[in-house]
């Protein structure tokens, strides 16, 4: 029986997780035997158990409850607490999602104790080092022993990085083996489509119709902690609001919440809190934001996972971001990357809902990656 540790620890990972676990259990459940690890990343209930409820995700067998932090003080406290937990349970392999600071922890502490490190979204890269994301990800890939890239792009930048792509087993941290297994998301996307249409009510409850409105998040901290760039992103959002017909549903992250609620006083920031064409919400679960990715007319996010959702639903995509690790997105013109500014985010808007001939090839693989996992991981044992 193959032992595995999972760490999970921000939303996207545990969605992440539902696909790794649902093949576990419904293909796997004899050969392997999974471990989770809630490293406490985001303590937010809105954020973290719903989803684990939602998606019937097994519930942890360990939580760190590290909660909130700076990078060093967080990161710090999940390694002590995920070191003591793999002496404990000396797993065949700790399982990794994205680039998170539960993912370089993780990463920093299975290394160390020479356990061989699985990272799932291996490859991707920004490059900008600016984004902690950006050093999560290549401290993990250098980390690990197996890793698996959703796409073409990032598999390539794994051999320029020095990966062997025609290395041999038996795989170690030496001699890493690298796969291209297609993305994880693409599975979730698939399996829990249908079952948001038929258990979420969240269309009705806000007075939504199909591609009616747009769907935009935001949280990532180079937007949310930086007031230029978040006030440029806002008064986009307040153009683009002022010319489209219906509404722009913006569910909040808790950072993106406190902050705008800082500065709910000063222009533009009260006026797009009060602008009755923006439809400000708390969080909400997995399967709601899947019905309102499907049923958007158009998404704006600096979220990584949601650009690729709404590829996924054939939704163009306005990204307020530098830079983005799908470069697939960009390529097929359904996506464009605007930064934080009011002008580039409203000419996006502008060119995007001018086109009527968006393709969306399938480069995310054919749904099935969490199985290619399970089949590699225990074909190196």
């Amino acid at each position: 029986m193959l032992k595995i540790l999972t760490i999970i620890g921000a939303r996207p990972q545990i969605i992440k997780a539902a696909a790794l676990s649902r093949a576990i259990r419904n293909e796997y459940s004899g050969s392997i035997r999974e471990i989770i690890l809630h490293t406490g990343q985001h303590y937010d209930r809105n954020m973290s158990q719903v989803f684990i409820d939602e998606m019937e995700i097994p519930r942890p067998d360990y939580n760190l409850e590290v909660g909130s932090g700076t990078h060093g003080v967080q990161t710090g406290r999940m390694i002590m607490g995920i070191e003591e937990v793999l002496l404990k349970e000396n797993p065949d392999y700790l399982v990794l999602f994205g680039d998170t600071n539960s993912t370089l922890a993780g990463a920093v502490a299975g290394s160390k104790l020479h356990i061989p490190v699985v990272h799932i979204e291996a490859g991707l890269r920004s490059f900008n080092k600016n984004m902690p994301e950006e050093i999560n990800r290549i401290v993990c890939d250098h980390a690990s022993t197996l890793l698996f890239s959703p796409t073409m792009t990032g598999f390539h930048n794994l051999v320029r990085e020095g990966f062997n792509p025609t290395a041999k087993p038996p795989y170690n941290i030496d001699n890493p083996g690298i796969y291209h297994c297609g993305d994880i998301m693409f599975d979730n996307s698939l399996y829990f489509a249908d079952l948001a249409g038929r258990k979420s009510q969240i269309l009705d409850q806000m007075g939504l119709k199909g591609d009616s409105f747009i769907l935009s998040t935001i949280h990532r901290d180079n937007n949310t902690d930086e007031p230029g760039r978040l006030e440029a992103i806002i008064r986009g959002i307040i153009a683009v609001a002022e010319i489209f017909s219906g509404r722009i549903v913006l569910p909040l992250h808790p950072r993106t919440a406190k902050i705008l609620k800082e500065r709910s006083g000063q222009e533009p920031y009260n006026k797009f809190l009060n602008h009755e064409k923006i439809l400000i919400t708390d969080p909400v679960s997995f399967l709601d934001i899947i019905l309102l990715e499907k049923n958007a007319e158009l998404i704006m996010t600096d979220s990584g996972g949601v650009q690729k959702e709404a590829y996924f639903f054939e939704k163009p995509c306005i990204i307020l971001r530098s830079e983005t690790e799908w470069k697939e997105i960009v390529e097929a013109g359904a996506g464009i990357v605007t930064d934080a500014s009011e002008e580039r985010i409203l000419e996006a808007y502008k060119t995007l809902t001018a086109k009527n001939n968006i393709e969306y090839p399938r480069v995310f693989g054919d749904g099935h990656a969490a199985g290619f996992i399970c089949k590699a991981m225990l074909s190196n044992k």
